[in-house]
């Protein structure tokens, strides 16, 4: 059944696409994760191996998937079924499409409660600028909240709140308009925040564990953390770039936008270093902190710093911003689903994915208390999905959107949908995606199986 019309919406410009992928693309595991990786392995040594994972893996599959929504104009079943379809294969093929939209619903579920998290240190920032924050009142704090049940289903539902307005109001008036204004935002208020830190001290052993290259650090290892850094940092295999692709009009061309995608989305994360690590150097703190480093060691950064109010307010307005802004990808994935599989008004399905989504994030929230001791298979709730979507659905999706695209649709359609590349880049892309890309993300799924 045809969605009640959001297959035949249309993004209004180019910019308005690549600011809602890059949206999607840039979220809370870019800002803190990439930088620390980065650091760990090698600095400018990996950059250089990340970029080249980057283009030739994650942007081959981004290509790709933008190219199946495009040519297959619904959500990500509907999308792979119809080019199955026009390519004389089975409709079966839609399974690749369902991978996604899983990936997103299960990713969703429990991101929603990591952005409430984010939401609620805003209001703290906000309110006391963390005046007096050392490393036990910070260690303290973040384990108050996630002992506090209410507090996080409160702001887990602000943030649901504020992506289902946005879903709400539909392509144009909502993710378009929202967009529009929340990412050029966050570009600015992250360079605002980098030339802070310029002056504030820190900056150039920040520059130093970024950027000095270190080779001796580049092993195995390190090239599968590149490899797994440039497919998971731009989120590919979630459905939400099949779905921005069904709204993309066929004058857009694909391979240039993706080219600004991965650029965009690899420079603001090299920023985020720029703007997290000198806090933690100039202040002595860890900068291997991990996930605790935006809840636990930055507030003591930022009671310390000159001017630290206003630096950790603007932070965490960044960090919302990234959360919100991935959370729409997310939802709206599930959303045009809906509508489509469903036949329901855009406002009806929005209330039904947001509210579902808010019901199974009480259980998110609980296992990170209540629930915690509850385990399968050795893991609970949110360690459990983390592992269904990072290590199995991810790279299982990313390989068979990459055999789909290089085996099973024709290379006159997918020439078709790539009209502007060149014979050379074009030749390029396809060898990649047939003899490249699968092997890399079946190394990347046993790796992950194997740990």
């Amino acid at each position: 059944m045809a969605a009640a019309g959001s297959a035949q919406a249309h993004w209004s410009s180019r910019f308005a696409f690549l600011m809602a992928s890059v949206g999607f693309a840039v979220g809370l595991g870019n800002i803190w994760r990439f930088p620390y990786v980065t650091g760990e392995n090698g600095g400018a040594a990996f950059v250089l191996i990340y970029l080249a994972c980057a283009f030739g893996i994650g942007a081959p599959v981004l290509i790709a998937e933008i190219l199946i929504g495009r040519r297959g104009q619904g959500s990500p079943p509907m999308s792979v079924a119809n080019v199955a379809v026009k390519a004389g294969r089975s409709r079966h093929w839609r399974f690749i499409g369902g991978m996604g939209l899983l990936a997103a619903y299960t990713i969703e579920v429990v991101y929603a409660v990591v952005v409430g998290w984010v939401l609620w240190y805003l209001f703290k920032a906000v309110t006391t600028g963390f005046v007096g924050m050392d490393g036990t009142a910070a260690a303290i704090e973040f384990e108050t909240v996630l002992a506090d049940n209410v507090g996080m289903l409160f702001w887990t539902l602000v943030g649901l709140g504020i992506t289902g307005l946005i879903i709400y109001a539909g392509l144009k008036d909502g993710i378009e308009r929202a967009v529009s204004v929340l990412m050029p935002l966050m570009f600015l208020m992250l360079l605002g925040l980098a030339g802070y830190n310029y002056f504030a001290g820190g900056f150039a052993e920040a520059v130093t564990w970024l950027f000095t290259p270190d080779f001796s650090k580049i092993g195995p290892g390190a090239v599968l953390a590149a490899i797994g850094q440039a497919f998971f940092s731009i989120s590919v295999a979630m459905g939400g770039m099949m779905t921005y692709g069904a709204y993309l009009p066929r004058s857009t061309p694909i391979a240039s936008s993706v080219l600004v995608i991965v650029l965009v989305d690899t420079c603001v994360a090299l920023l985020a270093g720029l703007v997290i690590f000198p806090a933690v150097f100039h202040n002595g703190l860890d900068p291997a902190a991990g996930a605790g480093l935006i809840f636990q060691t930055l507030p003591v950064a930022f009671a310390q710093m000159p001017g630290g109010y206003l630096f950790s307010v603007v932070f965490f307005i960044v960090l919302a911003v990234a959360g919100i802004t991935s959370m729409v990808g997310l939802v709206e994935t599930v959303n045009h689903w809906v509508e489509e599989r469903f036949g329901v008004a855009r406002h009806k399905s929005a209330l039904l994915v947001v509210g579902t989504i808010g019901l199974l994030s009480v259980f998110s929230a609980l296992s990170y208390n209540v629930l915690g001791d509850e385990t399968f298979g050795g893991r609970n709730l949110n360690e459990l999905g983390d592992y269904f979507t990072n290590q199995i659905l991810l790279p299982l999706g990313g390989l068979f959107i990459a055999l789909f695209a290089g085996w099973v649709i024709s290379r006159d359609d997918s020439r078709d949908e790539l009209w502007s590349m060149h014979g050379g880049a074009y030749a390029l892309w396809y060898f990649l995606i047939r003899f490249v890309v699968p092997p890399a993300l079946l190394v990347i799924f046993v790796a992950g199986i194997m740990s």
